[in-house]
């Protein structure tokens, strides 16, 4: 099996991911698009389609956009949550693999796959309580999020444009790319300021990437049942317990 870097070769280092805001996502689905058009032809493509015009299409997605309804009356909403991997410290999918094809990058806690070792077991889609990775149905190797790693380190790109693709092309601004072991980084601050959490923490998987949880009505902005922000572990409630639901299911 794969082993995850240690704690030593982690220190100092950086942990890359995504924000996303629920607040502001709109749920147009261009995170999605622009996700697998840059994919499909760049360093990791392509992502496979079968049939794609067809009665039944089939195909490799990096990105999801889930719709949920919640709340009752005036209180209804429709909330969009946008889904992919979330590149965790202790990422299970890593170490269930036994070809060495799924790994985690020391220097920055991105979670890849070296599709020349995959064989397509789908261990690490077991293994992954997310729902974060595909099968190419073509290829027949595993794809994840990369956090467009052939962008973010791109010197031939101007500096505005070294971020993953969904965040370059998200209109609402929703979507966040930053590291998080800088406590003065952007997303770091937007955490502290907005109750950012991570989603399904009991399942001990250490998720890097972070959500922002919708404004509640009537409260002057503040964001409603955030998790505390000195990480006390405490039961999520409200609208985070209603996350860990749907992601359970």
């Amino acid at each position: 099996m794969t082993s995850l870097p240690t704690a030593a070769e982690r220190a100092g280092r950086r942990s890359l991911a995504l924000l996303i805001d629920l607040d502001t996502c709109v749920g147009c689905h261009a995170c999605a698009v622009n996700c697998k058009e840059w994919n499909t032809g760049g360093r990791f493509g392509p992502l496979s389609d079968r049939e794609p015009w067809g009665a039944e299409p089939e195909g490799a997605w990096l990105n999801r956009v889930h719709a949920f309804e919640t709340g009752e009356g005036e209180e209804g909403r429709t909330v969009y949550f946008p889904k992919n991997c979330y590149h965790c410290e202790q990422a299970p999918c890593v170490t269930v693999c036994p070809t060495g094809a799924s790994y985690k990058r020391a220097e920055d806690g991105i979670v890849l796959v070296a599709e020349d070792l995959c064989m397509g077991c789908g261990l690490c889609a077991w293994a992954c309580p997310y729902g974060a990775r595909e099968m190419d149905p073509v290829e027949q190797v595993m794809r994840k999020c990369t956090l467009c790693i052939d962008r973010i380190y791109n010197e031939e790109l101007e500096e505005i444009d070294r971020v993953p693709a969904c965040v370059l092309t998200c209109p609402a601004g929703a979507r966040h790319f930053g590291d998080f072991a800088d406590p003065e980084s952007d997303v770091s601050r937007l955490v502290r300021e907005r109750g950012g959490f991570a989603v399904m923490e009991e399942m001990e998987t250490r998720p890097t990437a972070r959500y922002l949880p919708p404004r509640p009505r009537g409260t002057g902005g503040k964001p409603a049942d955030a998790t505390p922000a000195d990480g006390s572990g405490e039961t999520p409630q409200g609208f985070l317990a209603w996350v860990d639901r749907m992601l359970s299911a």
